[in-house]
């Protein structure tokens, strides 16, 4: 750091947990544009931008930790080496989730097709979220990390 800058204190462990916060609250809106639409059309329609939204944000998410956030981790904490190896097969296992979603989507599917896809990833991405912030929330109170918050966890 160059004299005069200062450096960014981010509370990681807080921005985490807003973010989870933020894509479950999207998922929920997501499911409900389904739920609303009682004809497929309309609800296709309607999810169509939901879920566009919700992809987006989550694979943005996912894309940040793995670019910069686990890094660091692992070079501060070389000790969560495996646990994160864990969360980046979660982070493809979600990828394969929401491609399939979006497929559903793209193509009309029923709604209670669309309905199983959206069950299987807040499954998978609840899960996956709790298992994150059990492993990494303490880790992240002290993690030296200078860097933009929307760079590393999504632009939420």
């Amino acid at each position: 750091m160059r004299e005069g800058e200062k450096a960014r204190l981010v509370a990681w462990s807080r921005e985490l947990c807003g973010v989870h916060d933020r894509l479950r609250e999207a998922l929920t809106v997501t499911r409900q544009a389904l739920a609303a639409g009682e004809p497929a059309e309309p609800a296709t329609r309607d999810l169509l931008l939901f879920c566009h939204g919700f992809c987006a944000a989550l694979t943005a998410h996912h894309e940040g930790e793995d670019r910069v956030l686990f890094p660091a981790i692992v070079e501060q904490h070389p000790e969560l080496r495996e646990t994160l190896y864990y969360l980046q097969q979660d982070h493809s296992m979600i990828a394969h989730l929401l491609a399939g979603l979006q497929a559903a989507v793209a193509r009309a599917a029923p709604p209670a097709e669309l309905n199983q896809h959206l069950e299987g990833v807040a499954a998978v991405m609840e899960s996956h979220f709790r298992y994150e912030e059990r492993q990494l929330l303490a880790v992240l109170e002290t993690l030296a990390l200078d860097a933009d918050p929307d760079a590393v966890l999504g632009p939420l």
